[in-house]
């Protein structure tokens, strides 16, 4: 009950003991008594006083942002992003490591150390939780990092028990997109959503699914590893990861050969080498849209949002993915979607990483 009076007043769901008992379904004695332990362990204090036109005045209730902070560590096969948020759930610095080519298992384990040493060392307050976006597949359950094809040697990575004896702090551990799904609610357009997707064609091709307000994982953790689906193309069928990746499509855009060196920066060489309207702008447009209304006609969300270096074609990429949706069978006239580019930036990972530190921290502990 604590961790959820927080959480509540972090969202700005509640502003008042009255307002969270009514969303707690707890009395309001009861509630005063959190309030007031809470208050008393420096957590929460009365920032205010609401007068409403109707009713008794209400003493506005607020987190104090010095109490500590939040590491969120989120990677790829083509850099390391870290961010630190605030008790109160404000962004306060980030930084980005990027990796060299072809990276190994152990190296990049030595700069996520190195990196957040630097960013520990870097703040007056203390660090709270540690949140991990990793690729791939993972084990929740036991922090583990259990694959990603792009990174050499990366098998059955102890992430979190590594972090935890390092750092003396709490460490959760999620597949990255899950993650990014978190910091679009916390800090983008999922704010008031319950049922969305994110897109994510980075290094390989994924997705991650918010049902009812809540990550899907599924059964064996692989809900959303729709890169590994056998798909069918021109030149013979393909994983999607080979079909739908930025990488992928970047160089088919740009007329390379499949392992062709990439720019450091794809987010503007997409701009440079995109033609609307093109044949391979068609094809990605095309690509996608089956791939969204399978999904669609699976969970059925309000929203999918497209993150990633894809999200520099602009909106214009969007509609024309939305508008071949709408076209392919089955028609469904009264279940229009929205597709939408993230306005979100590449340290979105580690946003959600640390969203997934802040939803999981409870004063309890």
């Amino acid at each position: 009950m604590l961790g959820a009076t927080i959480l509540y007043l972090r969202s700005g769901q509640a502003v008042s003991r009255t307002s969270l008992a009514q969303l707690l379904g707890a009395s309001a004695s009861t509630l005063c008594l959190y309030a007031e332990q809470l208050i008393a362990e420096g957590y929460i204090r009365e920032i205010g006083i609401e007068k409403p036109t109707i009713g008794r005045p209400q003493r506005l209730l607020g987190l104090v942002p010095e109490v500590g902070w939040f590491a969120g560590i989120e990677f790829n096969a083509q850099r390391i992003q870290l961010t630190a948020i605030d008790f109160a759930g404000k962004p306060i610095t980030s930084a980005v490591c990027p990796l060299g080519g072809d990276p190994r298992a152990a190296d990049v384990l030595q700069l996520i150390f190195s990196e957040l040493d630097k960013l520990v060392a870097s703040q007056t307050s203390p660090l709270l939780g540690i949140g991990i976006g990793a690729p791939g597949l993972v084990d929740r359950k036991r922090g583990v990092s259990r694959y990603f094809s792009f990174i050499k040697n990366w098998h059955d990575i102890p992430l979190a028990d590594m972090l935890r004896k390092r750092f003396k702090v709490e460490v959760t551990l999620e597949n990255n997109l899950r993650g990014i799904a978190l910091a679009e609610r916390w800090f983008g357009g999922g704010h008031n959503l319950k049922d969305y997707v994110i897109l994510g064609p980075r290094s390989g091709f994924g997705l991650s699914i918010m049902h009812n307000g809540q990550l899907m994982h599924g059964a064996h953790e692989v809900a959303g590893e729709v890169g590994l689906w056998s798909w069918p193309q021109p030149e013979g069928d393909r994983a999607l990861h080979d079909t739908l990746s930025a990488t992928a499509i970047y160089r088919r855009m740009a007329g390379l050969q499949p392992d062709a060196p990439l720019p450091e920066d794809l987010n503007a060489a997409f701009k440079n080498v995109a033609q609307p309207g093109s044949a391979e702008w068609q094809r990605a447009v095309l690509d996608f849209a089956r791939v969204i209304r399978t999904v669609q006609l699976i969970v059925d969300p309000e929203i999918f949002f497209l993150h990633g270096p894809l999200t520099a074609l602009g909106e214009s990429f969007c509609q024309d993915i939305q508008t071949t949706v709408e076209g392919l069978s089955p028609k469904l006239p009264d279940m229009q979607i929205k597709i939408v580019p993230s306005t979100l930036g590449d340290d979105a990972g580690a946003l959600g990483a640390a969203s997934l530190a802040m939803e999981t921290w409870d004063p309890a502990r």
